[in-house]
């Protein structure tokens, strides 16, 4: 009987399991129904022979067996999107839930938290909008891991999850909270191990009950608003493996403590404000391996714990005001391999011991007041690959095996009073690219050995006391762009080999003793910019090669030069380039009095002045006869003959091809581009004014992007608001026009970048940047194929009468069809070009992505993607590094007279643009995410958005 109930029992809850599982696999089949699934990842789910079994379908598991109820799913990485399945909520055993990586959009769900055993929770990486849900505070009985890492939420940063006090995992780290402080009760998370709050826009003090956290593994609160002191009580976490606290405006001295966290790994203090010294004990942690605290105002000596440290591989700790000598034996103790002690007061020798690991990669001691030698140690260090030792106060000889280190490609000496030769043995450092010597007392011939550096681009040895000739071997130097040897002794002529060092751009041989004629090859190095042969003794003619360069900067003044000086450095340009050389002369040449000689100059000018009227009737000949032909030409396109046109509309229109040929007169003219010219046409019975682009003739060399194709079979099929409408193309066998509707505000970027930028208030910008956006969100989400621009910038968003945007010039655009389309060449514009280009010719969306984010940033700065003013980075680099070292509001177009009232809404359109230009092109948002989130920016949108659909 007892074997007979055990047997009913046993199959009871077989039935159940069973009924749960196909109950299961139901709400699965329901939410693979909703889901975008692009790769086709879930097809398999509900086929074969385990139709009704779940826990047999890919990516599913079950807790006991084949017939349990489902307890997790991993969905990360597999391109799913749209919105959260509703339906997953319904799987009441589900413990595991792991959606990561993927391209979700929307809100996040309030019905997980009701799921009774839900304890790990993944959804990084997606593009989650709104608020965090405030049920989630309530419920999650059993959550233990919470990641929602790089997301896009907004609202206040959700302090009501610090109830979730099981919790081991806490990650929010990357989103787009309002600026709000850490909750006061977080050291209530007993269990908590992982602290993961990054870049939430985090400000306030860090409370000092986060030192109840005795479990805490790894706390980061890096790139926030954080102010205040770093709380002593952090020095109780005797479980912290990591500290994160860069990128935030902590004050105050770096507490006593943490070298009694016996297993403490790395920490970054880097990027704040930190002042006093460095505790003793910083450095006593035995298994501290890391330690950035670059970029303070930390003072005082370097404590003697750091010559003892045991595990200490990377030490950055420049840009501070430290002082004294490093500990002698630092180095000797622990294998380190990174150290930078840049742009502080330190001083005393450099310690041979640096090296004792036999481990040393990257040696940057610059700007400082180190004295003494190279020691002979580091010319033993094999493993070195970067040495800066620049701006101190070394002495002496480099050591000779120094020269040679075969790894090393920047080796920078430059600014000390080192002393010696070059030696031949710099020949073994055969990864050497950068050389830079400059500012010491070196002497001697360079040796011939420098030839054999075959990747060395730059060398520069200015300011030092070399001698003997020019080693001609230098000519070998294929990669070679900058080459500074001014401020010598050297004598001799320059070699006329140089000629071959095609990648020069600059060369300045300034200010030493040589002689012979300058060489007429160095006119074929057509890409130099810079010729400085300034303060020596050359001789002779100048070459007329020279007139080859296009100099930005050119002097060889104060030499011996003679003779007539080429026609074309006859310009204000070059009226301080030949000073000091009396025998040179422009025009032609005086005669100190010999009547033959000013005979024979009388007849050399009235020749030259013969050549030169003979050159204008030619170049006058040959304009009249090219003028005629593009008479003919345009007769020829413009034919009379009405039968020769064909009109091909996309939209009604109320005008013919003789109206818009008629038009096409140079007065009409408003732009010119690579694809062609565009004129303004009046036409209709309504006088419509409409814009016409005339492209090049096919086959025209210096116009090569030939885009009339690729233009007809976009826009002709598009019909979208905010993008330019293409109302009819006309050809004929010679001539292809594109008929558009006319936006009379022109471009973005002319209206942005131009006297006319006052225009452009933030109200305006804004709107711009939603049109934008919801333009591109129809190409990439509502066309079949979707259709990748490739071309985005403010030059091709254009401006109508009520500066409403609209997307144009689709003359490089493709559809992606089921994935990436393979490029043969880059298409796009410098500074809005996406990184991934570096490595791959793949297009997908996400690099129209990042050249919006572009755009928006241009909105938010008035900056151009490249500008004088930004140097040689780009925009992207140019902001991040500022916010990075100023915050957010420290880039903020400050020239707009109402920027102060729109700052908020500024900040939030800027972070919405960081997203976008993110590195890796799957962390960038999709479009329909980016209008969302550009519509959420204004608070009157926000009831809108919650009853309208995502789509736009």
């Amino acid at each position: 009987m007892a074997a007979t109930r055990l047997l009913l029992a046993f199959l009871l809850l077989l039935l159940q399991a069973i009924a749960a599982a196909s109950s299961d696999a139901a709400h699965l089949l329901a939410a693979r129904s909703v889901l975008r699934d692009p790769t086709g990842a879930l097809a398999s789910w509900g086929a074969g022979s385990g139709r009704g079994l779940p826990c047999r379908w890919a990516r599913v598991s079950c807790a006991n067996n084949s017939a349990a109820a489902v307890a997790g799913l991993d969905l990360s990485k597999l391109s799913l999107g749209d919105g959260f399945p509703a339906a997953l909520c319904s799987l009441r055993s589900l413990e595991h839930l792991d959606l990561s990586a993927n391209e979700f959009v929307g809100p996040l769900p309030a019905c997980l938290a009701a799921l009774p055993v839900l304890a790990h929770l993944n959804l990084a990486g997606n593009s989650f909008s709104g608020e965090v849900p405030p049920e989630w505070g309530a419920g999650f009985r059993s959550l233990l891991v919470l990641n929602l890492v790089q997301n896009l939420l907004s609202g206040e940063f959700p302090a009501f999850l610090a109830n979730l006090t099981g919790l081991q995992e806490f990650s929010l780290a990357y989103n787009l909270f309002s600026p709000s402080p850490l909750p006061m009760k977080i050291g209530d998370l007993a269990d908590l191990r992982v602290l993961f709050v990054a870049n939430c826009s985090l400000n306030g003090t860090i409370p000092a009950s986060i030192g109840k956290l005795k479990n805490l593994v790894n706390l980061d609160l890096s790139r926030n608003s954080i102010h205040g002191e770093i709380p002593r009580s952090i020095g109780n976490l005797s479980s912290l493996e990591q500290i994160e606290l860069f990128a935030n405006q902590l004050s105050g001295s770096i507490p006593v403590g943490f070298g009694g966290l016996k297993r403490l790994h790395s920490l970054d203090f880097s990027m704040n404000g930190l002042t006093g010294d460095i505790p003793e004990d910083m450095f006593a942690a035995p298994s501290l391996a890391s330690v950035h605290m670059y970029q303070n105002n930390l003072s005082g000596h370097l404590p003697a714990t750091l010559g003892t440290a045991q595990s200490l591989y990377d030490l950055r700790i420049f840009a501070n005001q430290l002082s004294g000598p490093l500990p002698p034996e630092f180095g000797k103790n622990c294998p380190l391999m990174f150290l930078d002690t840049s742009d502080n007061g330190l001083s005393g020798p450099i310690p041979a011991t640096l090296c004792a690991s036999g481990k040393l990669k990257q040696l940057m001691l610059l700007d400082n007041e180190f004295e003494g030698a190279i020691p002979v140690e580091l010319g033993q260090c094999r493993t070195l690959i970067r040495v800066r030792l620049s701006s101190n106060r070394l002495s002496g000889p480099v050591p000779l095996e120094f020269w040679g280190l075969p790894g090393v490609y920047l080796l920078e000496l430059s600014g000390n009073a080192l002393s010696g030769t070059v030696d031949p043995a710099i020949a073994g450092a055969k990864n050497l690219s950068k050389l830079l010597l400059q500012d010491n007392r070196f002497t001697g011939a360079l040796p011939a050995k420098l030839g054999t550096l075959t990747n060395l681009q730059e060398f520069k040895a200015s300011n030092n006391c070399f001698s003997g000739p020019l080693p001609p071997s230098l000519a070998n130097l294929s990669l070679l762009d900058n080459l500074d040897l001014s401020h010598n002794s050297f004598s001799g002529e320059i070699p006329r080999d140089f000629g071959k060092l095609k990648q020069l751009s600059q060369l300045y041989l300034s200010d030493n003793h040589l002689s012979g004629d300058v060489p007429s090859e160095l006119g074929d190095i057509i890409g130099m910019n810079t010729l400085d042969l300034s303060n020596n003794e050359l001789s002779g003619q100048l070459p007329v090669q020279l007139q080859n360069l296009k100099l930005t900067h050119f002097n060889i003044s104060y030499n011996k030069l003679s003779g007539t000086l080429p026609v074309l450095f006859n310009g204000l340009q070059y009226q301080e380039s030949f000073l000091g050389n009396p025998g040179l002369c422009h025009g032609f040449c005086q005669s100190n009095g010999d009547p033959d000689a000013k005979g024979h100059n009388t007849i050399k000018l009235i020749v030259y002045i013969f050549i030169a009227a003979a050159i204008i009737l030619l170049i006058g000949l040959a304009w009249f006869g090219y003028k005629c032909r593009l008479h003919k030409i345009n007769a020829s396109e413009l034919d009379d003959g009405k039968s020769s046109w064909v009109l091909t509309s996309y939209h009604r229109v109320d005008f013919s091809e003789r109206d818009i040929v008629n038009s096409l007169d140079e007065s009409n003219v408003i732009g010119q581009g690579g694809a062609g010219k565009v004129y303004k046409a009046v036409v209709g019975p309504e006088g419509e004014a409409m814009a016409v682009k005339k492209l090049w003739p096919v086959g025209v060399a210096s116009k090569r992007i030939d885009s009339f194709e690729a233009e007809v079979a976009t826009l002709s099929k598009v019909r979208h608001r905010n993008i330019v409408k293409l109302a009819c193309s006309i050809t004929n066998t010679v001539c292809r026009l594109l008929v558009y509707e006319y936006m009379p505000n022109g471009s973005l970027g002319d209206m942005l970048h131009s006297a006319k930028r006052s225009i452009l208030d933030w109200p305006m910008r804004y709107k711009i940047a939603v049109n934008a956006a919801e333009g591109l969100s129809y190409l990439h989400h509502d066309c079949e194929p979707p259709i990748v621009h490739r071309d985005v910038k403010s030059n091709n968003i254009l401006l109508d009468a009520e500066y409403g945007a609209k997307v144009a010039d689709f003359g490089v655009a493709k559809t992606i069809g089921d994935g990436p389309a393979t490029m043969s060449v880059i298409a796009g514009s410098c500074g809005y070009i996406a990184p991934e280009y570096a490595y791959s010719l793949h297009v997908t969306e996400k690099s129209d992505i990042y050249s919006f984010g572009v755009v928006i940033l241009e909105l938010v700065t008035g900056m151009k993607p490249m500008a004088p003013e930004i140097g040689e980075m780009d925009l992207v680099t140019w902001v991040s590094a500022n916010i990075a070292q100023n915050g957010l509001e420290s880039v903020l177009d400050h020239t707009l007279s109402e920027a102060e009232q729109f700052k908020d809404e500024m900040c939030k359109v800027l972070k919405i643009a960081l997203l976008c230009v993110l590195n890796v092109p799957k962390s960038r948002p999709p479009m329909r995410a980016v209008v969302k989130m550009l519509l959420e920016v204004k608070e009157e949108n926000k009831p809108m958005l919650k009853l309208a659909p995502l789509s736009i």
